[in-house]
């Protein structure tokens, strides 16, 4: 697999990882499963019922998180770790089978990516919980629900695509920093 098709593999569903993981992973797993795309093989490690199930049962439940304030900042907190972890692990799961070190690659990648977009996600919403008024939170955590099911499909159908998106978000995150 030459680097450009495995780099477009890798940033967008790393991207959304890092905001929503357990939609990316249900998006994913559902797309392999009910074959409304034809993915690469690689891809049936997410189409098994139970890994469906369970990043669906946890998608409800940061639903439900994230709708609420300081509750999401603590629910973010604890996805420090894993949506990271989980945008590494999706990332090398999206290359399929290759070397040793395109798959260190691809982690490395995938998990810097999810961080970033990670980070700018929480920080977001604790600044968000400083507002007197509820709706922000539920604006967007709504807005968030549908960019991570929507880009995600949107990277299975036209992966050079979407990791153009990806790359100008994340050059907008980073120009925001600054």
């Amino acid at each position: 697999m030459d680097l450009a098709t495995a780099f477009s593999r890798i940033v967008p569903f790393a991207f959304a990882s890092g905001i929503n993981l357990y939609a990316t992973i249900a998006v994913l797993g559902l797309c392999s499963r009910y074959d409304l795309v034809t993915l690469p093989a690689s891809f049936r490690a997410f189409d098994n019922p139970l890994i469906i199930t369970a990043a669906i049962v946890m998608y409800a439940i940061e639903f439900v998180a994230d709708k609420v304030p300081w509750v999401d900042t603590v629910w973010d907190a604890v996805h420090t770790v894993i949506r990271p972890v989980g945008g590494a692990l999706v990332a090398v799961t999206a290359l399929g089978n290759s070397s040793p070190a395109m798959e260190t690659l691809a982690a490395l990648v995938g998990g810097s990516v999810a961080m970033t977009t990670h980070l700018t996600k929480a920080g977001t919403r604790a600044a968000a919980n400083t507002s007197p008024e509820p709706f922000s939170n539920w604006i967007l955590s709504f807005t968030e629900d549908l960019f991570v099911v929507g880009l995600t499909y949107f990277a299975v159908r036209h992966p050079f695509w979407a990791t153009g998106i990806a790359v100008a978000l994340l050059a907008g995150i980073v120009a925001f920093l600054r």
